[in-house]
């Protein structure tokens, strides 16, 4: 299943986007389908971007993230595209989605949105020397990362990486003051010039594609043990049921099997 969704509006000139759900890689479609998630590759979604050639995008994001490389990959395909884009957060736009929000010509958030930056993560294994290259490859992962917020919020790096160090969440007054965004919904003029960011632990939300597989196969495990757990149960109803029974009868034949 994909997780974005073309929409043809009643203006020939433009059409709607959504961005709902994981971003993978990939060779990590298959397991997302297989669970009928939405997700999607930047191959396929590149794909599909070709049949609107030229026409004026209105993108809306609701994502906790993914996989960088592939925001990466999206990213380009929306830069490339010769229309206009307009992007508009709604839900919330989290690690890797920031990515593809920072593509948009034009970014709006709802004033009820979250916006998340953070450092980038992977899972390692290996000898000493395997870990230290690991490190060093998330060291430039995280440059690649900075290349991008800048050339949308024009902020130095290190105020860009202090904000990945210290992950954090942006409401829509941070996110525009920060330079992330051009304009809050909804908003009629309000001024918006006192802005707070709030950093959270990276326990509160994993954002990585695997993460809902993880849950997929939990949910699964779990309600396979409570059917398993049912069984015993009812035999032990039909047990209890069936000694009440007997006990009734030889107490009406004048015995107790206490």
């Amino acid at each position: 299943m994909k997780f974005w969704n073309f929409k043809q509006t009643d203006n020939t000139e433009e059409v709607e986007l959504r961005i709902d759900g994981d971003i993978v890689d990939d060779d990590e479609t298959w397991i997302y389908e297989w669970f009928k998630q939405p997700c999607a590759s930047p191959n396929s979604f590149r794909e599909e971007l070709k049949t609107f050639k030229n026409k004026n995008l209105t993108i809306w994001i609701d994502s906790y993230g993914g996989s960088v490389f592939a925001a990466t990959g999206i990213y380009n395909a929306l830069k490339e595209h010769k229309g206009n884009i307009r992007v508009k957060i709604d839900g919330k736009a989290m690690s890797a989605a920031t990515l593809i929000a920072m593509a948009g010509d034009h970014v709006a958030m709802s004033p009820a949105a979250i916006m998340m930056v953070h450092n980038p993560l992977t899972f390692a294994q290996g000898y000493a020397e395997d870990l230290r290259k690991t490190a060093e490859v998330l060291d430039e992962v995280k440059d690649a990362i900075i290349n991008t917020y800048q050339l949308k919020t024009k902020r130095p790096r290190s105020k860009i990486s202090e904000l990945m160090d210290n992950e954090t969440y942006m409401s829509a007054k941070s996110a525009l003051a920060e330079g992330f965004i051009d304009e809050i919904l909804y908003s009629d003029g309000e001024d918006y010039t006192e802005t707070y960011n709030f950093d959270f632990s990276r326990k509160t939300i994993v954002n990585s594609a695997s993460e809902t597989v993880d849950k997929i196969l939990e949910f699964k495990a779990s309600q396979k043990a409570q059917n398993q757990q049912k069984e015993p149960e009812e035999e032990s109803i039909n047990t209890q049921n069936t000694l009440k029974y007997l006990e009734m009868e030889e107490t009406l034949n004048g015995k107790n099997l206490k």
